[in-house]
């Protein structure tokens, strides 16, 4: 049985949860990247993760990783690129790739208190050409190094933290954004999932 400042706190994660900044992940196949990125997404207040996989069995979540953040968190499938970036398209998000190209702009130039969909691409390829051409806007983060990529799970929370410092400075954080149904059915299974035991 959740005790009161359980209800509590998950009543307060809620209403700082952004629906509509969704991190999506294209072709990703290492499974400890994944898990890094969902524990960043829930310390982050995003909701929605979408996963573009033709074989999702291969991203199997290390909870040591993790820290079982997949639980806070509304992860969705997608078989194919375009299925995905269509439909958050229609849904009225903006979609925002990140790759290193002559057509990319710094990540903090982007206003990120508007609808969006960050997409991330593969270890190996980055983003796919279709995931480009689906592209509303391409941001990039500045490096020096020799080496010209950061860890997956590193980029993402670089650019989440700059998503969450403009959200919180437009005061984003500070009432409810889901709607009043979402809000109800996440509640409810937020704090049955209390009940389960570790690994489930």
């Amino acid at each position: 049985m959740p005790t009161e400042n359980r209800i509590a706190g998950v009543s307060r994660v809620l209403n700082r949860r952004q629906p509509d900044l969704r991190v999506v992940l294209e072709g990703v196949a290492i499974a400890h990247n994944a898990s890094a990125v969902m524990r960043t997404c829930d310390a982050a207040g995003v909701l929605h993760l979408e996963l573009i996989s033709p074989n999702p069995a291969l991203l199997a979540w290390n909870e040591a990783i993790s820290t079982r953040a997949d639980r806070w968190l509304e992860i969705t499938t997608h078989a194919s690129t375009a299925a995905c970036l269509a439909a958050l398209k229609k849904a009225g998000l903006g979609i925002v790739a990140t790759r290193l190209s002559d057509r990319a702009r710094p990540y903090t130039e982007l206003d990120y208190t508007r609808p969006l969909a960050l997409v991330f691409g593969s270890e190996s390829l980055g983003i796919s050409e279709e995931a480009l051409a689906f592209a509303d806007e391409v941001i990039q983060i500045p490096m020096v190094g020799m080496v010209r990529s950061l860890n997956l799970s590193v980029a993402v929370a670089v650019v989440l933290y700059e998503a969450f410092k403009q959200r919180a400075a437009k005061g984003l954080f500070d009432g409810r954004r889901l709607s009043e149904a979402d809000f109800e059915r996440l509640y409810k299974k937020w704090l049955r999932l209390d009940d389960e035991p570790a690994g489930k």
